[in-house]
Order: C-alpha cells, then sequence, then structure tokens
C-alpha cells in the first residue's frame, strides 16, 4: 500500500517561524531548518530569542491564527488524498499545528510537543522521537507501506531518501545543489504529476 509523507511548514504552509519573525519584529527569528540542519541548536536559539523579548506561546498563537496555507496547498492535498493515503510528518509542535490543520481539511499529522509555563514562557520541546520523519518512515514501512516523500529543508532529506520516490519542493538553491539526484519542483501541478507517475 502507498502512502505519501509531506513536510508541513514550506510545503503546505509558510513556515511559522518566519511568520512570527515578522509579527514580532525579531529577524533573528526567521532561521529555519532551511538554513540549520542541527534541530536542537536551531530550537535552543529560538527559545533563548523569546526569552531575551519576553515573548511566549500565547504570542506565537495568535499569529499563526492568522496564516493561511499556501494558494493551491489545500487543492493539491485534497486531489492527493482522492489518490492515496497522505500523512504530513512536521518537526512542529501540536500547539502550533490546530488552526493550520483545521485550514487544510484535518489531514493527520505526525509532530511534537512543545513545554510550556503556565504563564506561556516556553520551557522546551520534545521530540516524538529520535530523527522523527526518518524512524516515522522507517516505521510506517515496517507495516508494509510504500512510501513517497516531499519536503524542503535539511530535515527532510533522510524522510525523502528513504521511501520509493522523494522529491524536493520549493526547497533552497543550496539543498537542491547539494542533492542534484532529488527531482525539484516549485509547483504543486508538477509536484502531484510526480507523485501520480511515482505510485503507478
Amino acid at each position: 500500500m502507498n502512502l505519501v509523507c509531506l513536510d508541513l511548514e514550506g510545503v503546505l504552509v509558510p513556515e511559522i517561524w518566519i511568520a512570527f519573525s515578522e509579527a514580532s519584529g525579531i529577524p533573528e527569528l526567521a532561521r529555519t531548518t532551511r538554513d540549520e540542519p542541527d534541530y536542537d541548536k536551531l530550537m535552543a536559539y529560538r527559545l533563548g530569542l523569546l526569552d531575551a523579548h519576553g515573548l511566549g506561546l500565547p504570542q506565537i498563537q495568535q499569529v499563526i491564527e492568522g496564516i493561511d496555507p499556501l494558494p493551491g496547498a489545500r487543492e493539491f492535498l485534497d486531489a492527493l488524498r482522492e489518490r492515496t493515503q497522505v500523512v504530513i510528518i512536521s518537526d512542529t509542535f501540536e500547539q502550533f499545528a490546530r488552526p493550520l490543520m483545521r485550514k487544510l481539511g484535518w489531514p493527520t499529522l505526525f509532530c511534537n510537543t512543545l513545554k510550556a509555563a503556565p504563564d506561556g514562557r516556553v520551557t522546551g520541546w520534545e521530540m516524538r522521537c529520535a530523527q522523527s520523519k526518518l524512524t516515522t518512515v522507517r516505521a510506517l514501512q515496517s507495516c508494509g507501506f510504500d512510501t513517497i516523500a516531499a519536503g524542503d529543508s535539511h530535515n527532510d532529506l533522510a524522510m525523502i531518501r528513504a521511501g520509493r520516490a522523494g522529491f524536493l519542493f520549493r526547497s533552497t538553491e543550496a539543498i537542491k545543489a547539494a542533492n542534484p539526484d532529488l527531482p525539484a519542483f516549485e509547483d504543486y501541478g508538477e509536484l502531484l504529476a510526480a507523485i501520480e507517475a511515482a505510485l503507478g
């Protein structure tokens, strides 16, 4: 049985931390997994900035409520779900995701959890498992699924390479140049056609 595994931010919705960077006026918060492959290092950097500016979960959630899916993302996801099973595997957090999942029609999402104090201060994060995207894909494969994956960042590469087919979508020039064997697309129609071809 086929299962398509998609990244969330940068593929279906805008990058949450970039949106929050713009809303808060803190440009350093715009750093994402496209820039920093080490996720723990990236999150520690983000939490340090939040603490330094007295910001927490309520302020981030307020910004997320105003984020819409990327143009064409809902239609792409609906079309894909008519053809096969789809799961979104993301390094975002359940405290961020609910408004975005509502706008995408409640697809299945595997993500992580933030730790927050009663006053909303973000105190830490809990990854669902080590190397969460690759580990999840491997677990799904052990259950008999043939996986096809698409993503845009450093932390998607292992998931993309582990399956029967994998694609970069709206990635950076640096990531595309470092992975020239991976088909790269900018348009949902092209990505949908590539996935359909991989489905056979």
